[in-house]
């Protein structure tokens, strides 16, 4: 049992989707970074400094009640289509680079001449013996 996991373990895909679960989580918090550093004091500028992450509709009165903080939810939209943005972007770029190493590695291999078919060779036998006879 322990030398099938370690089999499972050491297949290459679930190598790579721990590579690729570990830099999408670094890659995440650069691009929180991006959206909460950069682009939303841009975004503030041209909406009169309005943060979203402030905005929310407070639910009641007092210490307990809660806030419908729908500024949180707009900052995770913008987050995820950036994100889903430079991924799509990433993507498209490892695809052409696929693409252009496949393209130089299968160039086609010069046409070898043809000989005669069965059916000529065969003819070629038929009179041949036709001519001996």
């Amino acid at each position: 049992m322990i030398q099938e996991f370690k089999d499972f373990i050491a297949k290459g895909n679930v190598m790579d989707m721990a590579v690729g679960i570990i830099i999408g989580a670094a890659f995440t918090a650069i691009v929180t970074s991006l959206v909460t550093d950069l682009i939303n004091p841009i975004i503030g500028l041209f909406m009169g400094g309005v943060d979203f992450s402030a905005m929310g509709i407070a639910l009641g009165e007092g210490e307990d009640a809660g806030v419908f903080a729908y500024g949180n939810f707009i900052m995770a939209l913008i987050n995820f289509l950036i994100i889903a943005w430079v991924v799509f972007m990433l993507v498209k770029a490892v695809n052409r680079v696929k693409e252009a190493s496949t393209a130089e590695k299968e160039e086609p291999a010069p046409e070898e001449p043809k000989g005669p078919t069965v059916e000529e060779l065969l003819a070629e036998i038929r009179d041949s013996l036709k001519a001996k006879s």
